[in-house]
């Protein structure tokens, strides 16, 4: 059994819940996006799922573009699609790409949309999207609910990897260098402007910058979201391993759809199960971090008064166990 434990979020203004799909990590990102939002903090609430359902826990269609939440002042929302994202993305770098690449080799405008689907730039340029939001001052707080695991982390990777589809790609359009050294001397435009690869490099600090961003304790929390069964165990584990590997945080931990009173054959089983994924939990994380257990609902959580009942379980009343 557990001290009875609650959430708490100091003064990161970034707040990130993640998981594997289906443990309700949107659910307990719309219970700290609406407990902030009730003291009176200006807070965004955003998801990057690509099947967001956030507009469905709020009852309050959301979209691209950030949107009051209604009945809850000061609290928006926003399900940013990856369409958008890389709409953005050409936005802000298209044209200077285009003009390097045009001033050396008969390319149509499409050049651009091919380096857009680079692997990583989603991830990379969404992370940006949302450093870029929290920096502005717009907000006390954004709580991001993030795409199932593993969706965000791959923008670790992205240098070696961008480079080597930016290398390909280069070939195909232009078959005219077969190296990243020919084209950085033979890339030159008149009037001293970027070449490629300088503009490539100015990606690479980006990344670099944002990855600063998103390991700063002081600005960013980070809560795992998991359920006391062996596929949310088991994942909730490599997730612990990559954010390690990579010098992340975890803030704490959930484990959600704890069966509190066992009522029936069925619910004693099961609570005889979840106990033990329960130990488990606790023996590998319970020293570092804040581990809550929510108890199973009999009712889907939808609307501001079950966001919040779902809340209390985070912010009041503590764990169950």
């Amino acid at each position: 059994m557990s001290r009875p434990i609650t959430l708490s979020i100091q003064n990161q203004k970034l707040i990130m819940t993640g998981g594997k799909g289906g443990v309700g990590k949107t659910t307990t990102a719309a219970a700290i996006a609406l407990h902030f939002a009730r003291q009176g903090k200006r807070v965004l609430i955003l998801s990057s799922d690509p099947a967001p359902s956030l507009s469905d826990i709020f009852e309050t269609p959301l979209a691209d573009i950030i949107t009051p939440i209604s009945r809850v002042p000061g609290l928006f929302g926003m399900e940013i699609s990856a369409t958008e994202v890389l709409k953005r993305w050409k936005n802000r770098f298209g044209p200077e790409i285009y003009e390097v690449v045009s001033s050396f080799a008969k390319v149509d405008y499409d050049f651009v949309e091919y380096i857009g689907t680079a692997p990583g730039i989603e991830e990379e340029y969404m992370l940006n999207f949302i450093m870029e939001l929290v920096q502005s001052g717009e907000f006390d707080r954004v709580v991001w609910d993030t795409a199932p695991a593993g969706h965000t982390l791959r923008l670790l990777h992205l240098p070696g990897v961008f480079l080597e589809h930016l290398e390909a790609a280069t070939k195909f359009y232009m078959n005219l260098y077969s190296t990243f050294s020919k084209l950085k001397a033979s890339a030159k435009l008149q009037g001293g402007k970027k070449t490629l690869l300088e503009i490539i490099s100015g990606w690479q600090a980006l990344s670099q910058t944002v990855m600063d961003f998103i390991r700063d304790e002081t600005q960013v929390a980070n809560i795992l979201v998991t359920i006391p069964e062996a596929l949310g165990v088991k994942q909730t584990e490599r997730i612990f391993a990559e954010f390690s590997e990579n010098a992340l945080h975890v803030n704490a931990l959930i484990v959600n759809y704890v069966i509190e009173k066992a009522d029936c054959d069925f619910h004693t089983r099961r609570q005889t199960m979840q106990r033990g994924y329960w130990s488990q939990l606790n023996t590998q994380y319970g020293a570092r971090l804040p581990i809550l257990a929510v108890p199973l609902s009999a009712d889907e959580v939808r609307g501001i008064r079950r966001i919040e009942t779902f809340g209390a379980h985070l912010f009041e009343s503590g764990s169950v166990w």
